[in-house]
């Protein structure tokens, strides 16, 4: 198949986040920046060349290209730890350490990627999240490895339907850069007036 018709992995995170900002993102292109968007590009200008370092006893991969022909996904990984034989995703996120199901999902999504690359098994990720300095160990489960599966099978259905109503998460609305666009609260409103 094409690689046109693969979905990247950053649009797996965009739609665990608010399947109305992957439809907003994917199916019309519209992209904002705010000042979360600002400050993670900023902080990820040292990860985003491609390279190979020796850091002791493992060699750490920046920036790797990955995909999926099962799945049809791909992407890019922010880096990929090598240590005794093992292969560590990593992805560098902005925010702080919570549980965000949408990293988990685009840690796995790559972590299937370069199993099915590497014909080898990965138990885990890490997520390293610049506000509080701190890696977050992601597990591959089973049940994440299904769910992850999953939303890549709902977000590729998406395509080309409907756009999703806004989601009921205010926080999540306030943070997202496409807010202006998207105008969950004016939707809701005129909604209820009908």
């Amino acid at each position: 198949m094409n690689e046109q018709y693969y979905l990247p992995l950053a649009y797996l995170n965009a739609w665990e986040y608010c399947p109305r900002r992957f439809f907003l993102e994917y199916e019309l292109g519209e992209n904002a920046d705010n000042e979360h968007i600002i400050i993670g590009r900023h902080l990820h200008r040292n990860v985003d060349d491609e390279g190979k370092n020796v850091e002791g006893d493992k060699v750490v991969y920046r920036h790797q290209w990955v995909w999926s022909d099962r799945l049809l996904v791909n992407g890019i990984i922010d880096a990929v730890e090598e240590k005794d034989n093992q292969l560590i995703p990593l992805e560098f996120k902005k925010g702080r350490m919570a549980n965000h199901k949408s990293d988990h999902f685009q840690l796995c999504g790559a972590a299937l990627c370069l199993e099915e690359r590497t014909g080898g098994s990965i138990p885990y990720g890490e997520i390293f999240y610049y506000a509080n300095r701190r890696r977050e160990r992601v597990d591959f489960s089973s049940a994440l490895r299904q769910a992850t599966e999953q939303a890549i099978s709902a977000a590729r259905a998406a395509i080309g339907g409907i756009m999703p109503s806004p989601i009921d998460h205010p926080k999540k609305c306030q943070d997202c850069s496409l807010q202006k666009i998207c105008l969950p609260k004016e939707i809701k409103k005129l909604r209820l007036e009908v």
